[in-house]
């Protein structure tokens, strides 16, 4: 009898790559579900739920994300400030005057876990307006989106 054993791996054979998204016409709520999937590492065959297996992601144009529906202006942002009667709120409308590419992060944010491990992770994600970003020199894979499905996002 054959007893197959998993193989772990360890910290120093974790591989991190780039890849760069278009945000160009993109939903918020189906770009972010692409790139938690991507900065947990689950689109690589050695995932493990307790370590960082994760790549970065580059966003750019985050200037022209969509919101499906009437989320835009109905959809409700709280968070509390932790004193009594400090909860605060917020749409994605006045958010996205003020800071277009924290919506796109609350978004992941969410879809990651909580802790230390969620908010390492969240690190990994660099959002741009625009079409330029400093990440150039580390030659991230274009990702595109209108091309996407769950079958492409597997890494080899």
């Amino acid at each position: 009898m054959r007893i197959l054993m998993t193989k772990f791996v360890k910290k120093a054979e974790v591989e991190n790559s780039w890849y760069e998204i278009d945000a160009k016409n993109a939903v918020v709520g189906r770009l972010a579900a692409i790139i938690s999937k991507i900065i947990r590492g689950k689109n690589k065959n050695t995932f493990s739920p307790h370590m960082d297996h994760g790549d970065f992601v580059v966003v750019k144009n985050i200037e022209q994300i969509k919101f499906t529906g009437k989320k835009f202006q109905e959809k409700i942002y709280y968070k509390h400030t932790g004193h009594p009667g400090g909860i605060k709120e917020t749409t994605p409308e006045k958010l996205y005057k003020k800071k277009p590419e924290e919506t796109l992060k609350l978004a992941v944010k969410r879809m990651l876990p909580g802790g230390a491990l969620g908010k390492k992770q969240l690190n990994k994600l660099k959002i741009y307006k625009g079409n330029e970003h400093p990440h150039s020199s580390q030659n991230p894979k274009i990702l595109d989106l209108s091309k996407l499905n769950r079958k492409n996002i597997r890494a080899e």
